[in-house]
């Protein structure tokens, strides 16, 4: 009798718990109550044993052990500095070389994705001075010379010249920099977003020598919006007339920058033209200076994208030396530039020459002296190359697609774990390698930070977001399971599924697809950044409300090898739809799903994709919502569009397969919704697939964000986005 009272007890105490467990809220989820805390701007120090980082306040710049993660030195101080400035505020910093001199960053302005302008102070550490950078007006990408000496900006498409042991004294090294026409130092709309950098120039080794990529976008089309008053924040210029944005943004096939690498003697002022063998139409990714004062490695990639070539330039001689040519099928990714590092006698290239992305090993002369890793796995990330022992140090997938480790490969090609959890992983190593600070997380578990020795064991916990877990212990969910299934052409496809947490086999429930699909594109990962927001709390969400989220990766998606990410050559979009449409069907066979209930979302190339899906043929969606998506590839940028189409010229029967040319097969109820001022995938792509749709007598919702771009927030915005998916999704059952 005892035994069956604790158990009634148990179980209203455990229905008591469910009636008043805490339930997700959209207003929560887009205002940051669920945010991950992050151990963020961990730089090491040349020691090897510490590492530098803002203070929690943001007042000072703080060292800190690797060892034990205890505070060793305060590098900066706001409240302890030296001169006339007196500054209130700092958003970030650079260090130089000798760690002796720290440019101090304030009053950030956004440009693009990668860029912005800021003012700087110099900061001497000896003795505390603070002075400004420049008087003449907001900087970018300020850099040092490699003995800490001098400092290079980038002003108004021109590049500037600061030597510290001449009081600070400024010169211009280039005048002919003009918004819209000529850019010196920084690359241009296109090069920026599609190369993922902001500095365009480098020092040589010994300081004698600036050089820089120079973009000559005059012949460039120019693209404008318009930009209106609006809110948060208000544009108060546009009170009266509504104004513009115009820029130059070349699209697929269209005409893009000249490049040419150039170089300044600082003691003689003389500037030259690098004799690089570039294509009239090529690319220069990036530019690195080595340990050689007479030798820089200038990429350069031809306008298909399937060949990289690595150039040793003389910036004196201007004479350029070919070290390395990679030619892969169809196309070369980001991964090589992203991940290049140089050292002091050779660099280190990720190729995807095997059929898998690996590192390679190779000498200031071109000279191949070993493949770092090898296998059928993919290299993620590359963190390092330890000379003196031939160890490497990289993140990558061996224990399955979803998961990211952390290892060590030797210098006889031994592989080592170094992470301890099964999840994603990342790392930062000290420049010693005797320590690395590991971030580790799952699709259950936020980020958790600790300091780790040489043989990865954990010294020290930095954040385990222990408050976030105990606010997600209160709701009532149920864990992320993955799965696989055959598609009816054979091909195995991963996916995850989010039930609700009172999920009944007995019962039909709606779905939610959620997908990105992009060209190399991983969603389906054991990482608490899955789903829409993190953690998947937007797809728990959904499930509250009773539907399942899903979300599968298709062809063309990474992390299983160049030969399964490329299969979507010349043909975006096509194979990657009928995979959501499979995905679709497959889940409809299910018992507890509601096959007739269906629906698909997604942003970006998320939004193409969700157009491509419903417009597949087989009408398996009943609804679906594209954010910001590109409707025909056209009306997008050259370098990515190129990199996985080639050019409308010479392959317009791929680019006519799109949401535009297919609007007449439209199945299901659609919304769409779009920024005005996205500087990405312009607001036309809304606006011209509309009107393809009212010409087809296809029904459809869009909601226009006024002044926002391709992330669309500011004030309430995100908040209403959400709430208007969510309702179109509701309007299912």
């Amino acid at each position: 009798m005892m035994k069956r009272n604790v158990v009634l007890f148990v179980a209203c105490l455990l229905a008591l718990v469910a009636v008043h467990a805490e339930v997700l809220t959209l207003e929560d989820l887009t205002r940051g109550t669920y945010s991950a805390r992050t151990v963020s701007g961990i730089r090491p120090l040349n020691d090897g044993e510490r590492y530098s980082q803002i203070s929690a306040d943001r007042r000072q710049i703080i060292a800190r052990s690797f060892r034990t993660g205890e505070q060793t030195d305060v590098l900066f101080d706001l409240g302890n500095t030296k001169g006339d400035v007196q500054l209130q505020h700092f958003s970030n910093y650079i260090m130089s070389p000798d760690e002796q001199t720290i440019l101090i960053e304030t009053d950030r302005k956004n440009i693009y994705r990668h860029s912005y302008t800021a003012t700087y102070y110099i900061y001497n550490v000896r003795n505390r001075t603070l002075v400004p950078l420049s008087d003449g007006g907001a900087q970018e990408q300020p850099a040092f010379s490699q003995d800490g000496t001098m400092i290079a900006f980038v002003r108004q498409n021109n590049l500037f010249l600061v030597k510290l042991l001449f009081n600070n004294s400024e010169s211009q090294v280039t005048k002919d920099g003009e918004f819209n026409k000529i850019i010196n130092g920084k690359p241009d709309w296109v090069n920026e977003e599609e190369f993922s950098f902001a500095r365009a120039f480098t020092f040589n080794a010994d300081g004698t020598m600036l050089a820089w990529i120079r973009y000559d976008e005059t012949a460039v089309p120019e693209f404008s919006f318009p930009l209106y008053r609006g809110q948060y924040p208000s544009r108060d210029e546009f009170a009266a007339h509504p104004g513009a944005y115009t820029y130059k943004y070349p699209m697929a096939g269209e005409t893009n920058a000249t490049v040419s690498v150039q170089s300044y003697d600082i003691k003689s002022h003389v500037i030259r033209t690098m004799k690089l063998p570039l294509d009239a139409d090529g690319y220069v990714p990036r530019i690195f200076a080595t340990g050689d004062p007479e030798k820089l490695l200038v990429l350069t990639q031809n306008r298909h994208q399937d060949r990289l070539e690595i150039y040793a330039a003389n910036p004196r001689s201007t004479e350029c030396k070919l070290l390395v040519r990679d030619r892969v099928d169809k196309y070369i990714t980001e991964e090589p530039y992203k991940n290049l590092q140089v050292l002091d006698n050779g660099f280190v290239l990720m190729s995807e020459r095997s059929g898998y992305n690996h590192l390679y090993l190779y000498d200031l002369n071109g000279s191949l002296r070993r493949s770092l890793t090898s296998g059928n796995y993919v290299v993620k990330a590359f963190y390092g190359y330890n000379a003196a022992t031939g160890d490497c140090y990289f993140a990558g997938n061996q224990e399955g697609v979803q998961y990211q480790a952390v290892y060590r490969a030797d210098a006889k090609g031994k592989v080592t774990k170094l992470s301890q959890q099964r999840g994603t992983n990342s790392a930062v190593f000290s420049k010693s390698f005797k320590y690395f600070v590991n971030v580790y997380s799952s699709m259950t578990t936020p980020p958790v930070t600790t300091l780790n020795d040489a043989k990865g064991r954990v010294t020290k916990t930095l954040e385990d977001n222990q408050t976030l877990k105990s606010k997600l212990s209160g709701l009532r969910t149920a864990a992320p399971e993955f799965f696989t299934f055959k598609t009816s052409e054979g091909v195995e496809l991963n996916g995850y599924m989010v039930k609700p947490a009172d999920f009944s086999a007995a019962k039909r429930y709606p779905v939610v697809m959620y997908q990105y699909s992009g060209p190399g594109s991983q969603q389906v990962l054991d990482s608490w950044s899955a789903g829409n927001m993190g953690g998947c709390l937007y797809e728990h969400y959904l499930a509250q409300q009773g539907f399942i989220c899903v979300c599968v990766d298709g062809r063309g998606t990474g992390g299983r090898g160049a030969a399964f990410e490329k299969q979507t050559y010349l043909n975006l979009g096509l194979l990657e739809a009928k995979d959501q449409v499979e995905t679709a069907l497959y889940l409809g066979a299910l018992p507890y799903v509601d096959k007739d209930r269906i629906a698909i979302w997604g942003w970006s190339y998320g939004g193409f994709m969700t157009l491509m899906s419903m417009t597949e043929g087989r009408g398996v969606f009943a609804a679906g919502v594209a954010v910001a998506p590109v409707t025909n590839y056209r009306f997008y940028d050259s370098i990515y569009t190129e990199r996985f189409m080639r050019t409308p010229q010479e392959n317009g029967t791929g680019y006519d397969c799109n949401p535009m040319m297919r609007a007449a097969q439209l199945h299901g109820d659609l919304l769409i919704c779009h920024g005005t001022a996205d500087d990405n995938v312009h607001y036309r792509n809304t606006a011209e697939l509309t009107e393809a749709l009212v010409q087809a007598d296809k029904p459809f919702h869009q909601l226009v964000y006024t002044n926002r771009n391709h992330s669309i927030y500011g004030g309430n915005t995100r908040l209403h986005l959400y709430r208007s998916i969510t309702k179109w999704f509701e309007g299912m059952k």
